[in-house]
């Protein structure tokens, strides 16, 4: 940790952001990425909301900020790597392509320092739901907006009486039986598709349920969201991989000056800024 508290990390892996969305935690994240950075920083897929979009427009300042805080990150020597899911899936026509000097791959093999090879992708091919009746999917994702909606009024009420936060909708998966099983069966398809690239492991997104393990024989990934849970993974210099919960703004007491730097170099950087457009743009 730098004398800033910042933590620096060999690699950080973050998906299912949603951008775009009333449910994102953008705040958060914006506050998560001011007290992380990384040599690489992959962006694994679902980061802008197209869906929610396409639908109703909805771009608030704390998502802009998100944005120009990833592009400053790259202009500063990160490399970014965005992998993108279903909900961005217009930008699967820009694979191998930049944004601001971040990369579009519509997959990718991370080696950690360890050597061991990880698919790094999205997960929705992997989806019946989502490749095989997408009314279906774009349904449930409205019933899902639904869901979210009443967890941000269930824990508004919840912080008026001095309790931290807790996700109505996680607690719901763990319980419900069948979503139990959807997950496991999700981990064992993409642990399969690991195996078949050659890889030692898989890190992966899409069902919102941040996990690491190895049940099934090769390490199994998931970076979680940050629409419920706010969870992203991070790589160690000597090749660990945890998960960080980030559920609490940080008590720093120079955030407005930082955001106020943030706008500054970003109306100076006119490449950036023609990212961020040509992002929105796409969708």
């Amino acid at each position: 940790m730098t004398e800033g508290g910042l933590r620096h990390f060999r690699a950080l892996f973050i998906s299912d952001v949603h951008l775009g969305a009333r449910g994102c935690q953008a705040e958060l994240l914006l506050d998560f990425l001011r007290y992380h950075d990384a040599d690489t920083i992959y962006l694994v897929g679902d980061i802008v909301d197209g869906w929610r979009l396409r639908s109703s427009w909805y771009w608030p300042q704390a998502h802009n900020d998100v944005v120009q805080k990833l592009l400053r990150k790259a202009r500063k020597g990160a490399r970014t790597i965005y992998v993108p899911g279903n909900h961005d899936e217009f930008l699967r026509e820009y694979y191998g392509t930049h944004f601001g000097g971040i990369e579009v791959a519509e997959r990718y093999i991370h080696f950690g320092a360890d050597g061991r090879r990880y698919l790094v992708i999205h997960g929705d091919h992997f989806d019946l739901v989502v490749t095989q009746a997408r009314w279906l999917a774009h349904l449930g994702d409205y019933a899902y907006t639904a869901a979210i909606a009443v967890n941000r009024v269930f824990n508004s009420l919840r912080r008026r009486f001095g309790f931290g936060y807790w996700s109505l909708s996680q607690w719901a998966k763990h319980k419900v039986k069948n979503a139990v099983n959807y997950i496991g069966e999700f981990e064992k398809t993409l642990v399969i598709e690991a195996r078949r690239n050659a890889a030692d492991g898989v890190i992966c997104g899409h069902i919102h349920h941040a996990a690491i393990h190895n049940e099934f024989g090769v390490t199994y990934i998931n970076c979680g969201d940050w629409v419920e849970s706010c969870t992203a993974i991070a790589e160690h210099p000597d090749g660990r991989f945890e998960i960080i919960t980030w559920t609490t703004m940080s008590p720093h007491g120079d955030s407005d000056r930082e955001m106020e730097s943030d706008a500054e170099i970003a109306h100076a950087a006119g490449g950036a800024v023609a990212g961020v457009s040509d992002l929105v743009d796409a969708v």
